[in-house]
């Protein structure tokens, strides 16, 4: 008996032990499966964003060496509507979160194909409110929170370097006018930028590198 109940003290010391560790794989989260991003990414975004996320149209953003997290976070938002966009609600309409995950990790796996500025004078007052904003105007410096070359920052701003101009343009005239909503922060930078400067900083923005 003595023997018996000496067991039952042991394997109640033990059993926390492995219970602790017991669901330690299904926490940590599934690593993405880059060959099911290509396949999804192929058959969904590629005829629109580029076959190696490298978009050639001006209208469609350059998805290559994005980050991930960011993608995923649009991609949610257009699938919940938080981010209006009636051709991107349907892409999006039959993808899981795996799904996302794992194309949002090929594509920003890719690397992305250089741009160029094409207006000399609107560069030189891009430049100056990328990385200096306009004061008097309480208008922030883009590379505060996008980095001075444009890299952004892993899982808060968006990669900018080599953007579309086109494509830089007609995002940051929604979020000045309200069309796009799911960025605070930039609906409230936006709001104070006219016409003239949102091109420049856009003309800017697609030769950096």
């Amino acid at each position: 008996m003595k023997l018996f109940a000496s067991l039952l003290i042991a394997a109640a010391l033990v059993a926390p032990v492995f219970s602790a560790h017991a669901n330690e794989p299904a926490a940590k989260a599934a690593k993405p499966d880059l060959a099911k991003g290509e396949a999804s990414y192929t058959a969904v975004c590629a005829a629109c964003h580029g076959a190696d996320g490298n978009s050639g149209s001006p209208a469609n953003p350059k998805l290559a060496q994005q980050h991930p997290d960011y993608i995923v976070k649009q991609l949610q938002e257009f699938k919940s509507g938080k981010r209006a966009n009636a051709i991107m609600s349907g892409m999006v309409a039959a993808l899981s979160e795996d799904d996302m995950k794992n194309i949002a990790a090929w594509v920003g796996s890719k690397t992305a194909k250089t741009g160029f500025a094409k207006d000399k004078e609107l560069v030189t007052l891009g430049e100056r409110i990328y990385r200096g904003g306009i004061a008097d105007r309480q208008i922030p410096a883009c590379s505060g929170c996008h980095a001075p070359n444009g890299a952004g920052i892993p899982s808060q701003y968006p990669r900018l370097s080599g953007q579309h101009a086109e494509y830089a343009v007609a995002q940051l005239t929604s979020f000045r006018d309200g069309v796009r909503k799911n960025s605070l922060q930039m609906t409230q930078v936006a709001a104070k930028m006219n016409d003239r400067e949102i091109k420049a900083v856009a003309d800017y923005i697609a030769g950096l590198r």
